[in-house]
C-alpha cells in the first residue's frame, strides 16, 4: 500500500512539474529585442490627413504623437460596425535594423524589406517567411465624432 501511494505521488508530482514548466513559456508574439514603447494616438477622421480611414482597405502610416519607435500602420477592416487594425511598423520576427521597418505594398499586404516577409494587410496573417503576425495595438472608435484612439 505504501509503495503504491509512493508511485502515485511520484507521477502526480511529475505531471504537475511538466505542466508548470510548459506553462511558464513565453507567449510573446514578437522577438525578445522588439522595442516596448507607449502607444497613445488620437485621430480625428474628419481631418483630410486621416480621410482614407473612412474607407475599408485604405491604410495610412502614422508617425506622430506617441506612435512607437517607427510608427504605425492603420487600416479600416469593416464598416458596420467600424473595425480597424493597428500594426507596429517594427518587423515582429527580426531585431530592429535600418531595413526592418514594415511597409504597405499595393494596399493589400505588408512587407519587410530585409527578408521579404509578407502579411495580409486586412488580417495580419503571415503569408511568407515569418510565421509571426505583426504586433497589433488596441483601438476605440466613436462613430458620432469620428475619433479613433490607438493605444497599448
Amino acid at each position: 500500500m505504501k509503495k503504491t501511494f509512493s508511485i502515485i505521488s511520484f507521477f502526480i508530482l511529475l505531471t504537475f512539474s511538466l505542466l508548470n514548466i510548459n506553462s511558464c513559456g513565453s507567449t510573446e508574439d514578437t522577438v525578445s529585442c522588439f522595442p516596448d514603447s507607449p502607444i497613445s494616438v488620437n485621430l480625428n477622421l474628419n481631418l483630410a490627413a486621416y480621410n482614407d480611414l473612412n474607407y475599408v482597405g485604405q491604410p495610412i502610416y502614422i508617425d506622430e504623437q506617441q506612435s512607437g519607435t517607427r510608427g504605425l500602420i492603420v487600416v479600416r477592416t469593416a464598416d458596420v460596425p467600424a473595425s480597424f487594425k493597428v500594426y507596429d511598423r517594427n518587423a515582429p520576427h527580426l531585431c530592429p535594423e535600418n531595413n526592418t521597418t514594415l511597409e504597405i505594398k499595393d494596399n493589400i499586404s505588408i512587407i519587410c524589406p530585409k527578408d521579404n516577409a509578407t502579411w495580409i494587410l486586412i488580417t495580419g496573417q503571415p503569408t511568407a517567411v515569418s510565421s509571426v503576425p505583426p504586433k497589433t495595438y488596441f483601438w476605440s472608435y466613436d462613430a458620432a465624432t469620428k475619433n479613433l484612439n490607438l493605444y497599448n
